[in-house]
């Protein structure tokens, strides 16, 4: 007998839906074809335990399986569900109806329990897409799947319930979530604060101009200067995100399985902090089977790259392209994948090894030319890409001791988000430009127009400062979000003269007093 039942695969953060075909016939072998992987090939272990474990057997017949289209590699042990249920409508142990309306992803337990599986997000999005009438799904990835309407959500917790409820015999009401209304209650739940943060008042200011533009972020100052509690909290003060998206973040950290169980839509903007030893393919993505890296699970967040002179020099290069093009492409032989990263990257580094190079009361003990060889270890085109370069300086007894409260996150983020309704209007018409930090050396010319003076001011600093020719774009862009902050239409010369400022590493002067 020929039974059908759909599963689906994920490749990026796209899923396909996959025909599984079983035929039973006489005889008394397996075959399971369709470029399964190992733990899929393994998956008759597992099945044949749980049948048996839970009242059925293992057909003595001839098992032909077939996983359409079979040109496509399916890869793990989600396809558990999917199968079993095949094998016992087959082998016509049990007479399934409607079986075919629905998609059925899970991993079998020995006793016949379903385990978690990953990207039944995308899943659920694409079945929708398909008019498929349900998902069957482990009960754990069921608040995920549910984030999408007009599906039949079915949680179960075991091989038996599916085959329950497939039979008729066992009523199970579809887990259905009001997405917009869990999108707006946690919009605004934020568990760290900017008001957390005592003095520093000129590092906030940096990274309220950073989150208004869309800018880059490199901060540089000694141990315990609160360099990384400060970048934690700059996700506090971006503006709230989309619903649009915030479904994109949740479906790349599911195809991921950083979920966790029982959560559903991501609505915090993510912050991804790695590791200073991380590899390349982690961090942009990749491995025989393309998963995303950190740098697309920090899409719409906040990457952060702490002691940024420690990470291999390979792995901060290959960073360079994706920052531009807001995506990530792995190629392999046969296919190719496209992950998205539209990531505001936030790094911290110490100016010199010991730490303490231009610290106010600590006396640097490195070696003449050590400060530069030092810097050195970042790249110029990757210093490129970062539009403000932040000195941190230690904070005082004084300010550490005193009471008087802070400004919030809620009220720096009111002026980001003013700031940003004005890029979006300026660039209605722009297509790939959102902020200021995207625009274009053609951008440049039609929306930072400065005056004469401004001009002089602009070439005095670039002369007296011996600023790279490099950081004069950089200076315009961060000059224009310091203008849309102050609601000003032109650039103004102070404006400009704030920009500057940010530009410490680019003075060629700036390592070269040791």
């Amino acid at each position: 007998m020929l039974i059908k039942v759909f599963g689906s695969s994920v490749y990026g953060i796209q899923a396909t839906t996959i025909t599984i075909e079983v035929n039973a016939d006489r005889g008394s072998k397996f075959f399971l074809v369709g470029l399964p992987d190992n733990a899929v090939k393994e998956s008759r272990q597992r099945i044949e335990a749980a049948l048996k474990n839970n009242g059925f057997r293992w057909p003595g017949r001839r098992i032909t399986i077939n996983m359409a289209p079979a040109d496509i590699r399916k890869e793990g042990s989600a396809y558990d569900l999917p199968l079993a249920v095949g094998i016992l409508a087959a082998s016509e142990q049990v007479e399934l109806k409607d079986a075919d309306q629905y998609i059925l992803m899970g991993e079998l337990s020995l006793d016949g329990g379903l385990m978690p599986i990953k990207g039944a997000l995308p899943i659920a999005i694409q079945a929708r897409k398909e008019e498929f009438k349900g998902f069957i799904l482990p009960k754990q990835n069921a608040r995920e799947a549910a984030i999408v309407n007009n599906l039949d959500i079915i949680g179960v917790e075991s091989l038996k319930d599916v085959i329950d409820f497939l039979k008729g015999n066992l009523n199970i009401e579809p887990l259905r979530i009001d997405t917009r209304k869990e999108f707006s209650q946690h919009l605004e739940k934020m568990d760290i604060d900017f008001a957390d943060v005592k003095g520093q008042e000129n590092i906030k200011r940096a990274l309220e101009i950073a989150a208004a533009g869309g800018h880059n972020v490199l901060l540089i100052g000694p141990p315990g200067a609160g360099k990384t509690m400060l970048a934690k909290r700059l996700p506090t003060i971006l503006p709230p995100m989309t619903l649009h998206e915030a479904l994109e973040t949740t479906k790349i950290h599911s195809v991921a399985g950083k979920l966790g169980t029982n959560v559903g839509l991501m609505t915090q903007r993510p912050f991804r902090a790695p590791h200073h030893s991380i590899s390349d393919v982690a961090l942009v993505g990749g491995g025989t089977f393309p998963q995303p890296g950190e740098i697309s699970l920090a899409h719409n967040g906040v990457l952060f790259l702490d002691e940024l002179p420690e990470f291999k020099r390979s792995v901060l290069e290959v960073m360079r392209q994706p920052m531009e093009e807001r995506r990530v492409t792995i190629s392999r032989a046969r296919f190719a994948v496209e992950f998205p990263a539209g990531f505001m990257l936030v790094a911290s580094m110490n100016p010199c090894p010991c730490g303490y190079y231009n610290h106010p009361t600590k006396d640097c003990v490195c070696a003449p030319g050590v400060v530069e060889k030092y810097l050195n270890k970042i790249s110029g085109p990757l210093l490129d890409r970062i539009d403000l370069h932040v000195e941190v300086t230690p904070v005082s007894f004084d300010e550490l001791s005193h009471t008087r409260p802070a400004e919030k996150s809620a009220d720096i983020r009111e002026r980001v988000i003013r700031a940003r309704n004005l890029q979006n209007q300026r660039y209605l018409a722009e297509e790939g430009i959102y902020c200021n930090a995207q625009m274009t050396s053609k951008h440049l010319r039609k929306y930072c127009e400065i005056s004469e003076e401004g001009k002089k001011l602009l070439k005095l600093a670039m002369d007296k400062l011996t600023l790279s020719a490099r950081a004069y774009d950089r200076i315009l862009k961060v000059s224009r979000t310091i203008a849309d902050l102050d609601g000003s239409e032109h650039i103004q010369n102070h404006h400009l003269a704030e920009a500057i400022n940010y530009r410490n590493l680019d003075r060629e002067n700036w390592a070269h007093s040791k």
